[in-house]
């Protein structure tokens, strides 16, 4: 199978360090060359990502992140330079309504955010022509008369992070700085129930900054560290080291990549019910899904009922990347033999 993956013009593939869809990308395109496919990536032009590559942007655009005109032109490019294969996997928002004008391949797009109204109203369109992944129950949920082809979980490499001990004696908060993820019931917590904690979290943005500024900063001291944002070998080792993830989320969650990657390091997550969460987490098993924050203090009194091993074998099986590209591969087969007149996605809806 000849297939095009088109990444956001955002953050190189793979990230260097925050880059959640980037991530994604990067798992499925070298999963899906492994497998035996003709696999190209369009992107932009500092990735890294071990398969054949086209880009047309010399570098990300992340100071320019959500401009239009940006992802219009790298989105035209990509259909471009794409045009050869047999279909596309779009990971753009606005790439599938573009794809529809031109009509003349396949396209699979994932949805990445959250089917608020907004988000429901542009994947109406993009249903037309594209069939749209969702990337957990609770978000398909979400998505209305919005057409869902697939319900596919993200996965990882269980290789990428070793697993750990947990012997580090703290809790981790890991993250963006933005209120919605919680890094300050993390603080909050943690203080309660008597635990160090490290945060750990990207702040750059400017809702990012005031967050660390009027949420966080004010917390820290007293067990509380802030140790900024982290990639590769510097987040494997704190999830390996860490007694648990403290997830305390307060919105409708997509998916989660850093509760499957703490699973990876067999370091159990402490989360609350939004979302994919509950998806994840086996309640009890490979953590805590909480009602609020005193059961989340509570919850860390039972840290040893729980089987790091049994963590870790989460990510071997149900998220590990394999089972991710054998469901995207299954699903291309369907696009490419359904009939015309499945082009909303209808006749793959499962």
């Amino acid at each position: 199978m000849r297939i095009g993956l088109l990444a956001p013009p955002w953050l190189p593939v793979p990230p260097t360090r925050y880059g959640g869809t980037e991530g994604v990308v990067d798992r499925l395109a070298r999963g899906l060359l492994a497998a035996g496919h003709d696999v190209v990536l369009f992107t932009t032009g500092d990735a890294t990502c071990p398969v054949p590559r086209r880009a047309h942007l010399p570098r990300a655009e992340q100071a320019r992140m959500g401009q239009a005109v940006v992802e219009q032109r790298h989105v035209a490019r990509g259909y471009e330079a794409l045009a050869d294969r047999d279909i596309v996997h779009d990971h753009t928002l606005l790439g599938p309504i573009y794809a529809a004008r031109l009509g003349c391949l396949p396209v699979v797009t994932t949805a990445h955010l959250p089917f608020d109204e907004e988000m429901r109203d542009l994947y109406r369109l993009t249903a037309r022509s594209a069939w749209v992944v969702a990337i957990s129950r609770a978000q398909a949920a979400c998505a209305g008369d919005v057409p869902i082809a697939a319900v596919i979980h993200h996965g990882i490499d269980p290789a990428e992070i070793p697993l750990g001990g947990g012997d580090g004696g703290y809790l981790l908060f890991l993250g963006r700085m933005t209120p919605d993820k919680g890094p300050r019931r993390a603080c909050e917590v943690a203080r309660a129930a008597g635990w160090p904690l490290k945060v750990a979290a990207r702040v750059r943005e400017p809702g990012e900054v005031a967050c660390f500024r009027n949420e966080v900063r004010p917390l820290l001291g007293g067990g509380v560290e802030f140790v900024g944002e982290v990639g590769g070998e510097d987040k494997a080792a704190l999830l390996a080291g860490a007694a648990a993830l403290l997830n305390p989320i307060r919105w409708p969650e997509p998916f989660g990549l850093v509760m499957i990657e703490a699973l990876a390091a067999g370091t159990p997550v402490l989360t609350f019910a939004e979302g994919a969460a509950p998806e994840i987490v086996e309640h009890g098993l490979t953590g805590f899904v909480c009602a609020d924050e005193a059961a989340m203090v509570a919850a860390l009194g039972r840290l040893d009922e729980i089987d790091r091993a049994r963590c870790r074998a989460a990510v071997e099986g149900p998220f590990s990347a394999r089972r991710m590209v054998e469901e995207h591969l299954d699903l291309y087969r369907r696009v490419l033999e359904a009939p015309p007149t499945a082009a909303d996605g209808r006749l793959l809806a499962h």
